[in-house]
């Protein structure tokens, strides 16, 4: 079984996209934009990023929109509204050497199944589609949390709450020795 991605980690391309990797990152709860109050009457609003980096020797043309991303919570992974009207996405960009490229992007959901948050991202380069990729967060911890290394401390915890779990628990033990 693959392990989803932490919030936060790159995933690197290989063979045919070797120096090119993708993370989705900064995964935060948020306000409303103006305008959106009443489509989010019952849900909590939620932004995170979705960087590109090019590592390679050449330009790599990147595509990313709204239907390429797939946004999932709770335990039954029910769909959070992307708000696409609010998001901004990366259409077409050329993306040169050592260079990124970020798209910014709104969802809601209802709060109580932000306790975990699945992305999943399908990213186009020159035309041609990428593997797709999966993140796991929880939105109801505190901020900053869920992007640590650390957090995947206990390979042998069976999903990440229980990681996050072990590394509060080990950090805490460390803050009284």
């Amino acid at each position: 079984m693959r392990e989803p991605n932490v919030i936060g980690d790159w995933q690197e391309y290989d063979q045919d996209r070797a120096g090119l990797r993708v993370r989705v990152h900064s995964l935060e709860k948020a306000e409303p934009p103006r305008g959106r109050e009443e489509a989010a009457e019952g849900l909590t609003y939620f932004r995170f990023r979705v960087t590109v980096e090019n590592r390679g020797p050449a330009p790599v043309g990147v595509h990313l929109e709204d239907g390429q991303l797939d946004v999932r919570t709770g335990a039954d992974g029910e769909s959070a509204l992307l708000d696409w009207r609010n998001s901004q996405f990366i259409e077409g960009y050329d993306v040169y050497p050592l260079r990124r490229a970020t798209a910014v992007l709104y969802a809601a959901a209802a709060d109580t199944s932000l306790h975990r948050v699945d992305i999943q991202v399908h990213v186009r380069m020159d035309e041609e589609w990428t593997d797709r990729h999966l993140w796991s967060a929880d939105l109801t911890l505190p901020a900053g949390v869920t992007e640590t290394a650390a957090a995947r401390a206990d390979a042998g915890a069976a999903d990440l709450a229980g990681q996050v779990s072990n590394y509060l628990r080990r950090e805490a033990e460390r803050g009284q020795g």
